[in-house]
């Protein structure tokens, strides 16, 4: 099978950001595996607030719209923030996501997604629950099951993860990969449909 198209977003806007590392760190898993893999820096795009109008006019909004519509497999790293996503991501798929008169299409429609998500305490691992059920129901997106949810426990103190988290990340990229190369070639396309 031919190399895929696996960009990583990284959905962070803190310049330290543990999840940015994480979204690299994914990337060159990816790149291993032997797809074409980039970091996509939400930091470095400056997407403005969803208006469902002056948006779809930003360089931001075009730029993003084209790494998702044309990805065979998204990977969104992120930080979890009061027990959910960091507003970010939901900003990034609402205006990504979003239909207008125009002829505009959501870019998510049948995309295999992964989560890989940073946070401070490990409770709060069931976080990305909402957002999966979200891209699942609207856009018909495969969620991979594998989440590497890493914890502020999960750092070694020479910043790099522990083994079990260093494993599990090289897991879940693995399937996110898997899953991306198995349904390349399906048949069918969604569109807004109950």
């Amino acid at each position: 099978m031919s190399a895929l198209e696996l960009p990583v977003i990284s959905c962070s806007l803190d310049p330290t950001s543990k999840s940015r590392n994480l979204a690299v760190a994914s990337s060159e898993l990816l790149r291993g595996l032997g797809h074409r893999s980039s970091v996509v820096d939400l930091a470095e795009h400056g997407l403005p607030a969803f208006d469902n109008d002056q948006i779809f006019d930003s360089e931001a909004f075009s730029a993003l719209y084209d790494v998702i519509s044309s990805a065979d497999g998204i990977i969104l790293a992120f930080p979890v923030y009061n027990w959910a996503p960091a507003a970010t991501v939901k900003s990034l798929i609402e205006a990504t996501g979003a239909t207008g008169e125009d002829g505009r299409v959501a870019a998510w429609f049948d995309k295999v997604v992964t989560f890989v998500c940073a946070a401070g305490l490990p409770h709060s691992y069931m976080a990305t629950g909402a957002l999966a059920q979200s891209l699942m129901l609207d856009f018909k997106c495969i969620i991979n099951p594998y989440v590497a949810y890493i914890s502020e426990r999960d750092w070694e103190p020479s910043q790099q993860l522990t083994a079990d988290r260093n494993a599990r990340l090289a897991k879940t990229m693995t399937v996110h990969a898997e899953l991306s190369e198995l349904l390349s070639g399906r048949v069918y396309r969604s569109d807004w449909e109950v």
